[in-house]
């Protein structure tokens, strides 16, 4: 190893504060920032009862049910006609619950309220399906009274899924609830070998609309719309951006928020990804975090989207990278030299074949395996990083405080670009009303209406149901102001800002950001307490979070916000098997435990890259960069990831 530490042999690290915060209190300022750094309130025990009730079910003339709710999952117990020794299906953990509504039957004579719950349960061969369970409240006389219980088990439901604290009282009312956040999604069409729309439409679309999210859907058209368009959005009208690609189109979203005069401001708008490409490197990282097991594809998408649904920020940090025209840009993921970056750049003719285009790109670079001389400095951490999991397992994160909806206006959608009320997506909006909310919002989901409704609470004879708001819609409500138009480009300045205007850099580069205090002008000497390696490598990769591939754990102790970047290398001198053997074992996090001689890891804050063969492929997350030295530095926290709250699925069976 070159005489640098392996991860196992470091020291641990105190774990930071992770910070956490709810949809409708994001932090605002520095002080908002440092109080939601304040240590959580002690959690409930998973098995403590919150609630406890006898429910009919739909249709009427079906079996009877005892229901418990805790903070982890519904029991659910037959009663009658036969009371299940065994239940099966009788246990609905809540990370795998996307939302629930209440109901009303459409009969005038039916005085029961309905509430209808949607999960994402695995099935027998591991994929996850839709499916809903409606109960009937039919313990009092009148409606009134059932629609009461109906909406206290709604809210209560709603409540812990997005992190909200329960009444000590008992008194749970739909009062509770906080209005939907409101998301911007940006979808590639084209990702995922063209599935990436189908995949939204069909599946991310739904969900999010069961969860009661509020969003506004853009398609992009070209490369750079996504950064165009953050370039110009009005930030402040928004709770978080979410892209629906692969990697780099949250490349360009992070770099257009970074490239405006505001950036500092700009950069702490959450930004969230649902894996609809072949690279989905930080949602697998995001995935493991989550706590649950890794998955690929439509599974990895699900997962993602049910993070997405309960909420959850943390912080994220970015690698500051100047390349050798001192343009600069940021990553979120790797900066990649030699075997990696040509497997990716190589591959792109494959790019038909999805994630399949790595395997095959693998086989290929393995047949030319090519080595490159080069010169790797780096300012080595001053705290270690903490030492990974045992080699055959990922660790997971303790369950924390997540999120909860902020307020938002009726959606207003850009003439310029094509959203989801230009297309054919038939999504009925019933609505849910805090008190005060200027307008009804979307919240209470058919999942795509007419088919889904019929399926759903079309009842084999029994009268259909229909969605029952929560809440009514206040009758004197001021109507809200709607979004403003989304424009491309950056922002106007005032006259009286002061800041400098902005100057033209390269494609894809950023001409705002914050300082790079640690790093010298490149090309000029490094200060003595860097670390120098020079020699001829197959590899080198600097990487922030634990993935390099849904599938690739690169850096299995990594964190979202541990402040650092981990480099790794690899020297000439490995045989094309023992570089097989690296990757297969880096599918579970465990190539650092094969003692290969030729691997070598260090932490650092920053490093400097110069390759001295004269032709070669660097990528900065996945995307090519021009050919040259390069240097880049860490800067922890400086944004902000939808990841979901920490090790929610850790109850998951």
């Amino acid at each position: 190893m070159n005489g640098h530490l392996q991860p196992e042999e470091q020291q641990n690290q105190t774990p930071k504060q992770e910070l956490t915060w709810s949809w409708g209190h994001r932090p605002k300022n520095t002080l908002d920032r440092a109080e939601a750094m304040a240590p959580p309130p002690s959690p409930l025990a998973a098995s403590t009862p919150l609630l406890h009730g006898e429910f009919g079910s739909y249709p009427a003339r079906g079996p009877r049910f005892a229901l418990t709710l805790t903070s982890q999952a519904l029991h659910i117990q037959r009663l009658r006609p036969k009371p299940e020794a065994r239940p099966r299906g009788g246990l609905v953990p809540l990370a795998e619950v996307s939302g629930c509504c209440t109901l009303r039957s459409r009969s005038p004579s039916d005085t029961a309220a309905y509430f209808c719950i949607y999960t994402y349960p695995r099935g027998r061969r591991g994929g996850r399906r839709r499916a809903t369970r409606t109960f009937r409240a039919d313990g009092a006389a009148t409606y009134e009274e059932n629609r009461v219980e109906a909406q206290r088990w709604a809210t209560a439901l709603v409540c812990l899924l997005r992190g909200l604290p329960l009444p000590g009282d008992g008194e749970i009312t739909p009062e509770l609830l906080p209005r939907p956040p409101r998301l911007l999604l940006l979808v590639n069409p084209f990702g995922g070998r063209g599935l990436a729309w189908q995949w939204c439409k069909n599946h991310v679309l739904p969900m999010i609309s069961e969860a009661g999210l509020s969003f506004n859907l853009i398609q992009t058209e070209r490369q750079n719309h996504a950064r165009e368009l953050v370039q110009g959005l009005s930030l402040s009208e928004w709770d978080g951006i979410v892209t629906l690609s692969g990697d780099g189109l949250l490349f360009e979203v992070l770099n257009g928020l970074l490239d405006r005069p505001d950036w500092e401001e700009a950069v702490k708008m959450p930004v969230g990804i649902l894996p609809c490409g072949s690279g989905n490197a930080l949602a697998g990282a995001v995935n493991r975090h989550g706590g649950f097991e890794p998955a690929l594809g439509l599974d990895l998408l699900l997962n993602c989207s049910l993070l997405l649904c309960r909420g959850g920020g943390h912080p994220l940090d970015l690698l500051s990278v100047t390349l050798a025209s001192g343009s600069r840009c940021f990553s979120f993921l790797s900066v990649a030299w030699g075997f990696v970056s040509d497997v990716d750049i190589q591959s792109e003719r494959f790019r038909a074949l999805g994630s399949a285009r790595f395997t095959l790109g693998t086989v290929l670079g393995l047949a030319a395996l090519h080595t490159y001389r080069g010169r790797l400095s780096y300012l080595p951490a001053t705290v270690e990083p903490a030492s990974p999991a045992p080699a055959h397992s990922l660790p997971r994160a303790k369950s924390e405080l997540t999120l909860t909806p902020e307020p938002a206006p009726p959606m207003a959608h850009s003439p310029l670009h094509r959203s989801v009320s230009d297309l054919p997506l038939p999504l009925p909006q019933p609505a849910l009303v805090s008190p005060g909310s200027p307008e009804p919002l979307p919240v209470l989901s058919l999942n795509g209406g007419g088919p889904e409704l019929a399926g759903d609470w079309g009842g084999a004879g029994d009268a259909p149901l229909s969605p029952d708001p929560l809440l009514p819609s206040p009758p004197s409500s001021p109507k809200a102001a709607p979004l403003s138009p989304i424009t491309e480009g950056p922002p106007e300045m005032p006259a009286s800002s002061g800041l400098p205007p902005p100057t033209s850099g390269a494609p894809g580069t950023s001409t705002w950001g914050p300082p790079d205090h640690l790093l010298p002008p490149l090309g000029t000497p490094l200060p003595p307490d860097w670390v120098t390696l020079e020699g001829d490598f197959v590899l080198m990769l600097a990487i922030s979070p634990s993935h390099l591939g849904a599938d690739l754990v690169a850096a299995p102790h990594a964190r979202f916000d541990d402040g650092l970047v981990h480099l790794c290398w690899v020297r000439s001198g490995i045989s094309r098997a023992a570089l097989l053997r690296l990757f297969l074992a880096m599918e579970r996090g465990s190539h650092f435990s094969l003692g290969c001689p030729h691997l070598g890891y260090a932490a650092a804050r920053a490093f400097r890259l110069e390759p001295l063969t004269p032709r070669g492929v660097l990528t900065v997350d996945g995307e090519l960069v021009e050919y040259g030295p390069l240097q880049a530095q860490m800067h922890p926290g400086l944004g902000t990831l939808l990841t979901g709250p920490p090790g929610c699925a850790g109850q998951e069976p």
